[in-house]
């Protein structure tokens, strides 16, 4: 990247800044070290934290071996909805499961994904759930895509550290084999922020007001909505929409539901 002189400047930030490990629920204070020690060693530094069980300890302190930054400076989070609100790329790491219809990926496709998206411009989110029960179905559904470790199934028990080593481990043997400069997306695509994945907040605006449009024109005829609503968020996410297409699609949104009231004669 050139300034306006053609003198070469160095890029905004490396496409790792922009990748965030979110650790779900955890309930054991070292967990949250041993995962701040697995993330370092493989040059991620983002660490955020959503509704933990216990406050930090002298446990966490100790399993980070010298990486306890990252958890005293990781923002905590109610909800995992609020820790991703600005992401254009959420991947949640599960256990196979077909309770939710996700497309699954195993850790270097997942690792590429989220540094394409990364590279992009957007803000990237793995996350990891719960010790014991991993992620809710209603977390699953705010992620674009599962990562799924390929553990022995007759001992698949994976520690929580020793999953975010191997997504992190993933990550950076992405960043190695491709070793291009970052560079900022709004100035390699002419300056556009409309151009930019949309964020993640942005496309639960659209959810709503789908689902609020779909019951406004009758789409479901009595029946349950969610299993069409899942399907289409699964559509659409799959399409990786930008902040201009949201924006259309809910001008679309918008004059459906106008229409509806002028035949309701509301």
């Amino acid at each position: 990247m050139r300034n306006a002189a053609g003198i070469a400047e160095e890029p905004a930030g490396r496409a790792s800044d922009r990748i965030r490990i979110v650790l779900v629920g955890t309930q054991h204070p070292g967990n949250l070290g041993s995962a701040a020690r697995a993330m370092r060693t493989m040059g991620l530094t983002r660490m955020v934290l959503v509704a933990p069980e216990k406050a930090l300890d002298h446990d966490t302190v100790a399993m980070a071996a010298g990486a306890e930054g990252l958890v005293l400076d990781a923002p905590v989070h109610a909800t995992l909805a609020d820790a991703v609100a600005d992401c254009a790329l959420v991947l949640g790491c599960t256990a196979r499961s077909r309770r939710i219809a996700l497309e699954e990926l195993p850790p270097r496709v997942a690792a590429s994904r989220a540094l394409a998206g990364a590279r992009a411009g957007g803000e990237v989110a793995l996350v990891f759930g719960r010790e014991r029960t991993g992620l809710t179905n209603e977390e699953l559904q705010l992620c674009h895509a599962a990562v799924h470790i390929p553990s022995d199934p007759e001992f698949s028990s994976l520690n929580l550290a020793a999953a975010v080593q191997v997504l992190s481990y993933a990550v950076r043997e992405a960043l190695l084999e491709d070793d291009q400069v970052a560079v900022d997306v709004q100035d390699e695509a002419g300056g556009d922020p409309r151009d930019l994945p949309a964020a993640h907040a942005e496309l639960e605006g659209f959810f709503a007001q789908l689902d609020e449009t779909l019951e406004a024109i009758d789409f479901h005829k009595g029946r349950a909505p969610e299993s069409a609503m899942r399907k289409l968020r699964r559509i659409f996410l799959r399409v990786d929409l930008s902040t201009r297409d949201v924006r259309l699609l809910r001008g679309v949104l918008a004059d459906a539901q106008r229409m509806a009231r002028i035949a309701s004669g509301k």
